[in-house]
């Protein structure tokens, strides 16, 4: 079974490049299912169910998210209800929407895909540790192909847990900071992993934005509003290959294309 994840879709011209690349990557690599972190993909800045619905479209299967989750305030009643849009599920309970799917593929395999935020330099949020361990424990009961998504700021608490959950999931893919990492390999267990899988949006940005409000920000330290920046695309995603009866990953490939 081949596995595409795309990494966070940011506005417009994100969601051009998925729309534009994506039917190709499907047939050259023969993927079978398709994630992507869509928590940015309107404006640059949450999701709506517009844009959500857009996206599906395109063929994306499932969505996972992280702390921008809640920007589009008018969307959380969708996202409490379309669980193929996921939320870290380390947020306290009582929060709206889920926190993991289990999906049936065409073929018969089950695939599980959990949501995770870190906590270095984020909301202090519940242990992604302990809550990531109980609920891929739970989805275990129904699958062994299951890919994480870990939206968190620091490296060294995504290493941490790719090695603390190694043999658990078939990956630990990470995301939130928009900049693709080489270190992409399988983990001794079976686990395949990256750091960060990078940003599916404006090339010519800092982390999707325009580039001359963030180097404003930097140079005055005044607040001001962003904006998502235009032109040429570039869409970052992992190819990722796994036995289906284990569960273990055999093999992942990063990719970064140009649109157009």
């Amino acid at each position: 079974m081949k596995i595409l994840f795309i990494g966070d879709i940011v506005g417009a011209v994100g969601r051009a490049a998925v729309k534009a690349l994506l039917p190709a990557l499907r047939d050259r690599y023969k993927i079978d299912f398709v994630v992507a972190n869509g928590e940015n993909a309107a404006g640059g800045f949450g999701i709506t169910e517009k844009v959500a619905s857009e996206i599906f479209g395109f063929g994306v299967h499932i969505m996972t998210s992280g702390n921008h989750i809640w920007d589009k305030k008018e969307s959380i009643p969708y996202i409490a209800k379309e669980n193929r849009i996921i939320r870290p599920v380390n947020y306290p309970p009582g929060v709206p929407g889920y926190g993991s799917v289990v999906i049936t593929l065409p073929s018969g395999t089950k695939i599980g895909v959990v949501n995770l935020s870190g906590r270095v330099f984020m909301s202090s949020i519940d242990c992604p540790f302990r809550v990531g361990k109980d609920e891929i424990e739970r989805v275990q009961k129904e699958t062994k192909c299951i890919i994480v998504d870990f939206h968190a700021e620091a490296t060294s608490e995504k290493i941490a847990f790719g090695y603390f959950i190694d043999g658990k999931v078939s990956a630990v893919i990470g995301t939130h900071t928009h900049v693709q990492t080489a270190d992409e390999k399988i983990l001794p267990g079976g686990t395949a992993y990256i750091t960060d899988v990078g940003m599916t949006g404006p090339e010519v940005s800092v982390i999707g934005i325009e580039k001359e409000q963030i180097i404003e920000r930097f140079l005055l330290q005044m607040p001001r509003k962003f904006e998502t920046a235009r032109g040429g695309g570039i869409l970052s995603a992992a190819v990722i290959e796994i036995d289906d009866r284990s569960g273990k990953s055999t093999a992942i490939q990063r990719l970064q294309l140009t649109y157009p």
